[in-house]
């Protein structure tokens, strides 16, 4: 009789805490949206067992089982893209126009300038849709009278590209962007390297980490970005949300799905959630909003031990102990590939002109990257709309 683990009914991935493969194979996974189920081998001696069958005695980790029956062990990200079937390389050499980045913003500039008739190549490094595909409901954006989730949307929105003709390379990453005369260069982390007319920077905004001492060796162990990624291995425990604006109030929420207890803990001395999101708190019996204390010292090897607070109104230091951490503390602007080529302002966020164009002829930017714009997903579908018309009538122009 064949062995169930061998056909499970999601993708299985056994690893340990420790194995860096292991959490960057996990990180791939949450970063394309894919389902998994994680099994820490250390703690499963039967799964232990599992894994060393499957390896002919070895206990090589990350160990992944796919419902069809295939086996893939230490794979590189590459052979993971390959396995789930995502497109890493572009059919052609030129395009008139490439996107870097498949949120809201780069999504709706690529089916806008497709539906005109142009060549367009979108590049994503992570799941098509951005932040906006690991939000549990979008409530404010306009068609949608009873709220869609995030993944939902985010699928509509590649589907809808699609349908225009628009190329999409999935899990791939920019790593230069250089001018060539009246074009641009587009480098790729494979090494392949694209040329177009126009390109439109449309990487948006990651979360901004604590910048505390134990907090690297912990992100994607007990420390996450993402509570709709995350918060399932959180059944029945106890969790803390740094961050007291909206994001960490929705997210804190959504937790508790999943968390027996779910606490929030802001900086200063007031929230920032809107009223609606604090009265939906306050109703809580499993919730709990502690403000103007400041996490200063995550402390744990391989697992989270404890989170050193300090109560800034008294002095005091505190240790508090929980099974993870999500973090919500604002957004930093994914515009590492501007640096030193475009200008942009004292908090990295990218300078354009009134048609969203950069100081680099050719190169625009729209979005959470773009100095200026507001940081909500219906703004940021607008801006690839604009920056859609904005191009065209750069290449009219460009002749």
């Amino acid at each position: 009789m064949t062995d169930p683990r061998l056909k499970p009914e999601k993708i299985t991935v056994y690893s340990t805490v420790w194995c860096p493969d292991c959490k960057r194979a996990k990180q791939f996974f949450g970063e394309q949206r894919i389902q998994y189920e994680n099994v820490n081998i250390e703690e499963d001696s039967e799964a232990m067992a599992f894994v060393e069958q499957v390896n002919r005695g070895s206990r090589s980790v990350p160990t992944i089982i796919f419902p069809d029956g295939s086996v893939l062990v230490e794979p590189s990200n590459e052979a993971l893209a390959e396995k789930l079937g995502l497109q890493t390389k572009a059919k052609r050499s030129f395009y008139d126009s490439i996107v870097i980045g498949g949120g809201p913003t780069g999504l709706t500039a690529a089916l806008y300038m497709a539906r005109e008739g142009m060549d367009v190549l979108v590049i994503e490094k992570s799941g098509l849709g951005g932040q906006v595909a690991v939000t549990q409901t979008l409530d404010n954006f306009p068609g949608f009278d009873d709220g869609v989730s995030g993944a939902e949307f985010a699928d509509r929105l590649t589907r809808q590209a699609r349908r225009f003709g628009v190329e999409i390379l999935q899990a791939q990453s920019v790593t230069e962007i250089n001018p060539e005369g009246r074009y641009l260069c587009i480098k790729t982390k494979d090494g392949s390297e694209y040329g177009s007319k126009a390109a439109l920077l449309a990487t948006g905004a990651r979360y901004r980490r604590l910048g505390i001492p134990g907090e690297t060796g912990l992100i994607g162990i007990n420390v996450h970005f993402c509570a709709t990624c995350d918060g399932a291995f959180y059944k029945d425990k106890k969790v803390l949300v740094i961050g007291g604006g909206n994001s960490g109030f929705e997210e804190g929420l959504f937790l508790t799905k999943f968390a027996k207890q779910v606490d929030i803990v802001e900086f200063l001395p007031q929230v920032k959630a809107s009223k609606i999101l604090q009265d939906a708190v306050a109703k809580r019996e499993d919730m709990t909003v502690t403000v103007n204390h400041a996490v200063k010292e995550l402390r744990g090897q391989h697992k989270l031990e404890s989170v050193l607070v300090e109560d800034r109104a008294s002095g005091e230091t505190k240790e508090w102990h929980y099974d993870g951490i999500f973090v919500f503390i604002g957004l930093e602007p994914n515009s590492d590939l501007a640096a030193g080529k475009v200008e942009i302002d004292k908090w990295g966020f990218v300078v354009t002109d009134k048609t969203l164009m950069t100081s680099l002829p050719g190169l625009f930017a729209a979005g959470d990257v773009r100095a200026g714009s507001t940081k909500q997903a219906a703004s940021a579908a607008g801006e690839g709309a604009t920056a859609a018309l904005m191009i065209r009538q750069y290449l009219q122009e460009l002749g």
